[in-house]
């Protein structure tokens, strides 16, 4: 549960955090988590130098991991059987779980969290700074998803199941006081926030690693999707939307939705299933656009698509209005085209709108846009946060 670390400083030179112990929690660490919430967790410990905690973790022992060997802090959950498979499944212990950190030996508590990560309990001479990806979705903005997609939904095991997520929610938001300072990954989620907890955040967006890909000007005649194949990504809308069109689809990603979605496509689209690195890289560089129906909070794959100069065609909700330009209002430094609603007639016509402005579009700008989330940005204002925090902590606990 607990385990003690060396004194631990942040890599700035001259920095009022220097000498000081931290400690970064997040939720849980597989190699199946590779979402936004751990590329923040990796570019927080390129520059941070902190003790790391999690539920469990199973990426210590992974080779291939940038955690293989590392002391990683864990809870009684990872001794739970198929826990590496998804922790999720108990969800009942997981605030209890995280409560069980003991983290009384370090001056900062830095959370990255989506779900309890921010419950960890720290004491009132302890500065806890939590970069939120979300609130807890499948309490708050998914519940209802989850139940009707859940054998848990229905019946005496429907009424228990939503009895727990109401008392998860009383312990969310009475978890959220614990937190000193929040940061958003979006002004959607920052919006939330505030719904949710009543608390203000300030907005820092996640790092996307715009270098991994490369720019490409010609682009050649198809659309591309890539993405994890579950219900909330609407893959089987893109699909059916292209099924109409007639237009030529790639679909890259793996999940349980694939079977269907094969079974949805017509001939001219392509269901690639999940694809190495560097095959998605130079099929988000040779896309003519990226298609995107989900509701992200932030959403890093459109933002990848514009690193290779690839205009987007999304969803217009969450962190896409932050990360895609409609060419409509924007012109020349448009970015792409958003549509109102997730409907297969929204996006036929997002499609035909695009291809519409397709020559207006300026792929470098496309390019250029997208670098103003790379992980410089990031690593400048989460660092300059951190520090302006801990001065106001410092002069806020010395009166």
């Amino acid at each position: 549960m607990t385990w003690s670390g060396r004194s631990r400083s942040i890599s700035i030179e001259g920095s009022p955090l220097a000498d000081l112990k931290i400690a970064l929690v997040h939720e849980w660490l597989t190699p199946k988590a590779t979402g936004g919430s751990e590329l923040v967790v990796q570019e927080i410990l390129k520059w941070v130098d902190a003790d790391l905690y999690a539920l469990i973790d199973f990426e210590s022992t992974n080779p291939e991991s940038y955690l293989f060997k590392r002391k990683i802090g864990t809870t009684f959950l990872q001794h739970f059987p198929w826990a590496q498979n998804g922790v999720q499944k108990y969800l009942p212990f997981l605030p209890l779980a995280i409560e069980q950190l003991n983290l009384r030996g370090y001056d900062i508590i830095l959370s990255s969290s989506h779900a309890v990560a921010k419950g960890v309990l720290t004491g009132p001479q302890q500065l806890h700074i939590c970069y939120c990806h979300a609130p807890m979705r499948y309490a708050w903005d998914l519940t209802f998803d989850y139940l009707q997609s859940s054998h848990m939904g229905r019946g005496i095991v429907g009424l228990l199941t939503r009895y727990l997520l109401h008392r998860l929610r009383q312990w969310d938001v009475l978890s959220a006081n614990r937190v000193d300072y929040f940061i958003a990954n979006s002004k959607s989620t920052a919006r939330r926030i505030w719904r949710c907890y009543r608390r203000p955040a300030e907005v820092i967006y996640p790092p996307v690693d715009t270098d991994r890909f490369s720019f490409q000007a010609q682009k050649q005649d198809f659309y591309l999707t890539v993405s994890r194949l579950v219900s909330y990504k609407k893959i089987s809308l893109i699909v059916q939307a292209f099924n109409q069109l007639g237009r030529p689809l790639v679909v890259i990603g793996e999940g349980p939705e694939l079977k269907q979605i094969r079974q949805l496509a017509r001939p001219n689209i392509q269901i690639l299933g999940w694809q190495p690195d560097d095959v998605v890289e130079q099929y988000m560089a040779q896309a003519k656009g990226f298609v995107y129906a989900a509701f992200e909070d932030f959403g890093i794959a459109p933002v990848e698509a514009q690193a290779c100069g690839t205009p987007v065609i999304a969803y217009g909700a969450g962190g896409t209005l932050e990360t895609v330009l409609d060419v409509r209002e924007y012109g020349e430094k448009g970015t792409g085209v958003l549509f109102s609603q997730q409907t297969e007639i929204a996006l036929i016509e997002a499609i035909k709108t695009f291809e519409q402005y397709q020559k207006v579009l300026n792929l470098e700008w496309v390019r250029l846009h997208a670098l103003s989330f790379r992980p410089a940005i990031f690593q400048e204002r989460y660092l300059s946060f951190l520090n302006r925090c801990y001065q106001e902590f410092r002069q806020t606990n010395s009166g």
